[in-house]
């Protein structure tokens, strides 16, 4: 199975959320490595691109011939709100893969479990294969900032476990 990768934003055009020293593209690119690490020490053929162009991200994804795109983030809004949530678009797939990785976030670190939703994501309506964006935290909460800061292979071990529970029920 061909796995991609994409850890939100990048540095040199945009770093997305920002929160307490940290960036999105920073946090993203970390968990996303451990991410590609961890499957593909299990034998998953694993790709990593970090690109602020949704349409490279996209063309680089098909080009490849990936089998499941899970792009990760970090979420920020008004420094109170809490949690992770998985989005797909228009895919039963895509929506049991966002469950499954959901569902290992919430239960391995605790964050407030704030769904599966469906979204009309340019990256996950445009991709070829069942894909997810995940958010994993608020950054800009001093809490789920804690979490981005000290937890960040737990995040990915759990991205990782969603991914690999995904497969296993094909």
């Amino acid at each position: 199975m061909k796995i991609m990768i994409n850890p939100g934003h990048c540095p040199i055009f945009d770093s997305g959320a920002c929160g307490f020293g940290m960036t999105e593209a920073d946090v993203a690119l970390h968990i996303g490595r451990k991410v590609r690490d961890f499957l593909s020490k299990v034998g998953y053929d694993v790709e990593l691109f970090q690109y602020d162009g949704l349409d490279e991200i996209v063309e680089e994804c098909d080009d490849w011939g990936a089998d499941l795109f899970v792009s990760i983030h970090c979420n920020a809004f008004d420094g109170k709100a809490r949690g992770t949530e998985t989005f797909f678009y228009n895919s039963a797939e895509g929506e049991k893969l966002a469950e499954c990785i959901q569902r290992q976030i919430v239960d391995r670190l605790g964050t407030v479990d704030r769904g599966v939703k469906e979204e009309r994501l340019f990256v996950l309506r445009y991709t070829s294969c069942p894909a997810v964006l995940v958010e994993t935290a608020f950054i800009d909460n001093v809490h789920d900032n804690e979490l981005l800061a000290e937890r960040q292979e737990d995040f990915a071990r759990a991205i990782a476990l969603g991914i690999s529970d995904y497969a296993a029920s094909l």
